[in-house]
C-alpha cells in the first residue's frame, strides 16, 4: 500500500533531522580528534555512521511504501566545545530532541492509521529510549571526575572501546 502524503513527509523531515544529526556527531568527532581526545572522537564518529543508518532506514522504508524521497539541505551545527562534559550535555539534549521527533512521527501514524509505519518506528523508539540512558551514564561519570586530568583521560580511554555495530 502506498505511503499517506502526510506521513511520506514527515518521515522526510525525520531523513533531513537524522542527517543533521550525523553532521552534528561527525563535527564533535573532528572536534575531539583534533583536541587529541581520541577516544570521544570515536564514541562520536560511531554516533554518526549510526545516525546515517537510522536515515538510510527511513529512506529504504519510504521507498518500499511507493513513497518520494526528498532529500534537503542540512544545517550548520555547533563546531567547538570547551569540554566532554559540555559535548555529552549537548549531546543529551539533541538526543531527547530526536526521541521528541519520533514521538511525533509516531502519533502521526496513530492519526493516519498507518500501522506499518507506527511498528517501524519501534525500533527507533527503543534505541532512542538506550542512546539516552548510554550518554546519561558518561555525563555521570564525566560529572564525577570533575576537571581531573586523570578522569578524563580514562573516561576518553573507555570511549575508544565503542564498537561500530555490524
Amino acid at each position: 500500500m502506498k505511503i499517506g502524503d502526510k506521513i511520506a513527509n514527515a518521515i522526510n523531515e525525520q531523513i533531513n533531522a537524522e542527517y543533521t544529526s550525523s553532521y552534528l556527531y561527525l563535527a564533535m568527532s573532528c572536534y575531539w580528534e583534533q583536541q587529541g581526545r581520541t577516544g570521544a572522537s570515536n564514541w562520536f564518529y560511531i554516533q554518526y555512521k549510526e545516525e546515517q543508518i537510522h536515515a538510510e532506514m527511513l529512506i529504504k522504508y519510504l521507498l518500499d511504501r511507493n513513497g518520494t524521497v526528498k532529500l534537503n539541505p542540512i544545517t550548520s551545527s555547533k563546531q567547538e566545545w570547551q569540554s566532554l562534559a559540555e559535548t555529552f550535555a549537548d549531546t543529551l539534549a539533541h538526543e531527547q530532541k530526536m526521541t521528541q521527533r519520533i514521538y511525533e512521527l509516531y502519533n502521526l501514524a496513530e492519526v493516519e492509521k498507518d500501522y506499518a509505519t507506527r511498528e517501524m518506528l519501534n525500533k527507533l523508539i527503543v534505541e532512542q529510549v538506550e542512546e539516552e540512558h548510554i550518554v546519561t551514564d558518561i555525563i555521570d561519570n564525566l560529572t564525577l571526575v570533575g576537571n581531573d586530568g586523570t578522569g578524563i583521560l580514562q573516561i576518553d580511554h573507555d570511549l575508544a572501546t565503542r564498537k561500530q555495530p555490524l
